[in-house]
């Protein structure tokens, strides 16, 4: 071949993956980086009046109750001493675990005495005690089965790892329901066939990881095994989960992202990073994008599900990208999903003022601000 031909052809040849890499770069769509939420002081003394607004306020309330006589048809705050306010049984354990996560954080937070001494009188041994002997009801063996059991377990989690007199009195208080909730998940989880794939309470993974968090923390080899050997039972075989298909209209919950966030935790790191490759493919694309739920009307009890939905893909998201880099772009979604929620929580309706406030301190505690 001429000389001269081959030196143009290799000139032309050579000129074309710059500009191919132009074009690719043309074509990448800007991805808009969110503001780094913070849960600093000011944030936490808004955050806690959400929780001291209603743990013990009783009506309404949503008794979810099996009727057995007319001896059951009793007020709330007799029927659930400790657990009255805040709507529902466990949107008020999940606001003492508020209370607690809070004055952890923050000791100087506004009225911290006052605080500790509502958890304390909330939180009393004659109290649990009428708690315990409700689980105890004929009818009551699957009260609250996994979320109140979940949210109960990390209020005890919560508890347990707080560095405070008030915290031991309260240990103490609460370890009777602590220990028949481990026992009923202990029970309850090898008769479980199929996992619960939805996108509110009864969903399989949540219940899972919180509960493999409060055995993880007090080392509970018993609670961590039936966990585990669970889950893998239930999630490990998973493919191609349809995150387009979420989320539901009334989701407070990801189906797909708390499967992933359950399996990060009991799954070693190279096998998760296999495992999520198969489940959620389309993760690892630094340019993956995700639409927050949007919330149409913040009084209506179901629709502000989805400012729910919001902090729990964050928190499963931060907890999916945790220690692994490849993954990182993923905590500018959870940022973007706390952000748009964030600022609607405060002087909202109680629809979702009772509840909302818990998961917007669990999502900022899973915010990585290094």
């Amino acid at each position: 071949m001429n000389k001269l031909l081959v030196i143009s052809l290799l000139t032309i040849f050579s000129c074309n993956p710059i500009k191919k890499e132009e074009k690719s770069i043309e074509r990448t769509p800007k991805i808009e980086i969110a503001e780094t939420p913070v849960l600093n002081l000011e944030q936490a003394n808004r955050l806690a009046e959400l929780p001291l607004n209603c743990i013990n306020t009783e009506y309404p309330n949503k008794l979810s109750q099996t009727i057995g006589s007319d001896t059951d048809l009793l007020p709330p705050r007799t029927l659930h001493p400790a657990f009255y306010g805040c709507f529902d049984w466990h949107s008020a354990v999940h606001g003492h675990w508020s209370l607690v996560s809070l004055l952890k954080q923050f000791p100087n937070i506004d009225h911290a005495e006052e605080i500790k001494q509502l958890l304390l009188n909330n939180l009393s041994k004659e109290n649990i005690e009428a708690e315990v002997a409700y689980f105890q009801g004929a009818f009551n063996s699957s009260y609250e089965r996994t979320y109140g059991w979940a949210w109960l377990l990390k209020l005890a989690e919560a508890i347990h790892t707080w560095d405070d007199e008030a915290a031991r009195t309260l240990e103490n208080n609460l370890q009777p329901l602590t220990d028949l909730l481990v026992e009923k998940y202990i029970e309850f989880l090898p008769k479980l066939n199929y996992p619960l794939r939805v996108g509110t309470h009864t969903n399989t993974a949540f219940g899972l990881s919180f509960a493999y968090d409060y055995a993880q923390s007090l080392n509970n080899k018993a609670l961590k095994n039936a966990i585990t050997q669970r889950a893998k039972y239930f999630f490990l075989t998973d493919k191609n989960c349809p995150m387009t298909w979420e989320p539901s209209g009334t989701d407070f919950l990801s189906p797909c992202l708390e499967e992933a966030a359950l399996m990060k935790r009991i799954l070693p790191k190279e096998e998760f990073k296999t495992w999520l490759h198969t489940f959620l493919p389309e993760l690892k694309d630094i340019n993956y994008t995700l639409e927050v739920g949007l919330v149409s009307d913040r009084t209506d009890g179901h629709l502000v599900h989805l400012d729910g939905v919001n902090f729990s893909r964050a928190w499963s998201l931060y907890k999916i990208a945790e220690g692994l880099p490849e993954y990182e772009h993923l905590m500018n979604i959870a940022n973007h999903h706390i952000n748009y929620s964030l600022p609607s929580i405060f002087g909202d309706s109680y629809e979702g003022g009772h509840w909302l406030g818990s998961f917007a301190i669990y999502a900022l505690n899973a915010v990585d601000n290094d």
